[in-house]
C-alpha cells in the first residue's frame, strides 16, 4: 500500500504515519511545515518520504500523488478561531485545499480517500424528553439559565430538562462556527467527487482527540491541550460551567488505527471501481464507547501530572455545546474498529507527554 498522509507532520497525521509503517506501507507526507503550527521541526522516521508543500498548491499535490494508491487528508485548519476574520483562511485551507487534492487525484485516477472529518459538523449533541423518551432537538440555551447556573438545555416544548443521548451518524447536521461549515464542506465536497468519478469515500468525524504531540494551547486548540498547558505551566485547569459536559474522548493512536482500517475497507488496488454494494461515501463516529466529563478530564489531568486541582469556574460562553457524545456502533460493525486505550491509561499517558513544539512538532 501506497499512502499520502496530507498534514502529516501534525498531531493526528503522524500517528497515522506511525500506524502505516508499522503496516509495512509506502509513506509520503505532504505537508507545510507552517512555522506557526510547528515551531520545531519535526522529526520523521527515515523511511517516510516529505514533500514540504501547501495542499492548496496544485503543483505540489500533483508531485506528491505521483505513485499513490489511497490519500488520508489530515491537512487543515482547526478550532473556532478568533472572530469570523478566521473564515477566509479556514475556507481556503479546508475546502479549497480538498477540492484542488480532489481534483488532482481525478487526475491521477486515484480513487480512494480518507477524510479527517469532525463532530463539528453536528452542532449540538443529542438529546431525549425525560418523560416520553423520544428524541428531541433543543433550541438554544437562554441567558437566564446559564446565569442561574441550568447549563443543560431544556424541551422547545415543554421546558422540561433534556436527558443526554449517544449521536448517531443519521443524526441532523447543523455546524455553527466557520470551522464546522467548513468540515461539512469537505464532506459535501468528497461525496459529489466520489459519484462523479467513480471513488470511494470516507469520512471520519473525530470526537474529543487526546494524546502525545498535541498542539499546545492556542484559539485553536480543544479543551484536553488546554487543561495539560495549564498544568505545564504550573496554573490549575479552568474548566467552564459546571464541568459536567459529555464528551466522547478517543485517543490519537486509537484514531489512527481507524484511518488504517478505512484504506482498508476502501478496496486493495489502486483505481478499482467500488463493488456494487459499497456505498461511494460513507461517514463514520470515531468516539470512546465511555462517557466522561470535561471535569473528569480536567481532574484526572491534574492527578497524573500531581499538579493544582481544577478550578470549576461557572462561567460560560452562549454558543458553546452542552453534550455531544458518539455512538461509533457504525464503524465497530462496518469496519471492526474499537477504541483500545481506556480513559485512565490514555489520560495518564497525555499527563506528561510533550505537547507540539516541545519535542516534536
Amino acid at each position: 500500500m501506497r499512502l499520502l498522509v496530507t498534514g502529516g507532520a501534525g498531531f493526528i497525521g503522524s500517528h497515522i504515519v506511525d500506524a502505516a509503517l508499522a503496516k509495512g506501507w509506502q509513506v509520503r507526507v505532504l505537508d507545510s511545515l507552517d512555522p506557526r503550527t510547528h515551531p520545531v521541526p519535526p522529526r520523521f522516521d527515515p523511511r517516510v518520504e516529505l514533500l514540504t508543500g501547501d495542499v492548496a498548491d496544485p503543483a505540489s499535490v500533483r508531485t506528491a500523488l505521483d505513485g499513490i494508491d489511497v490519500v488520508s487528508h489530515q491537512s487543515a485548519k482547526v478550532g473556532l478561531g478568533v472572530s469570523f476574520a478566521d473564515a477566509p483562511d479556514f475556507v481556503r485551507n479546508n475546502d479549497y485545499a480538498t477540492a484542488v487534492l480532489l481534483a488532482a487525484m481525478e487526475e491521477h485516477r486515484i480513487l480512494r480517500f480518507v477524510l479527517a472529518s469532525s463532530m463539528v459538523v453536528y452542532g449540538e449533541g443529542a438529546y431525549t424528553d425525560p418523560d416520553s423518551g423520544l428524541p428531541v432537538r433543543p433550541g438554544p440555551r437562554t441567558e437566564k439559565d446559564l446565569r442561574g447556573g441550568v447549563f443543560d438545555p431544556r424541551s422547545p416544548d415543554t421546558g422540561a430538562i433534556l436527558t443526554p443521548a449517544l449521536l448517531t451518524e443519521e443524526a441532523r447536521l447543523d455546524p455553527r462556527s466557520v470551522y464546522a461549515a467548513s468540515k461539512l464542506s469537505q464532506e459535501h465536497l468528497a461525496s459529489a467527487w466520489a459519484r462523479e468519478v467513480g471513488g470511494v469515500a470516507i469520512a471520519l468525524r473525530y470526537h474529543n482527540v487526546y494524546g502525545p504531540r498535541m498542539p499546545r494551547d492556542t484559539p485553536y486548540a480543544g479543551v484536553a491541550s488546554l487543561f495539560r498547558s495549564a498544568l505545564a505551566r504550573g496554573e490549575a485547569p479552568q474548566v467552564f460551567e459546571d464541568g459536567a459536559q459529555r464528551r466522547s474522548f478517543v485517543h490519537v493512536r486509537d484514531v489512527a488505527a481507524a484511518n488504517i482500517l478505512a484504506a482498508e475497507a476502501l478496496g486493495p488496488q489502486s483505481g478499482a471501481q467500488p463493488h456494487s454494494d459499497r456505498r461511494q461515501f460513507r461517514a463514520y463516529n470515531v468516539g470512546a464507547d465511555a462517557v466522561h466529563t470535561i471535569g473528569q478530564v480536567a481532574a484526572a489531568l491534574s492527578a497524573f501530572s500531581r499538579g493544582p486541582a481544577p478550578v470549576v469556574t461557572g462561567r460560560y460562553r452562549p454558543g458553546d455545546v452542552r453534550h455531544i457524545t458518539a455512538s461509533s456502533e457504525r464503524i465497530k460493525d462496518e469496519l471492526g474498529w474499537s477504541a483500545m486505550i481506556g480513559f485512565d491509561d490514555g489520560m495518564r499517558e497525555f499527563a506528561t507527554a510533550p505537547l507540539r513544539g516541545s519535542e516534536r512538532g
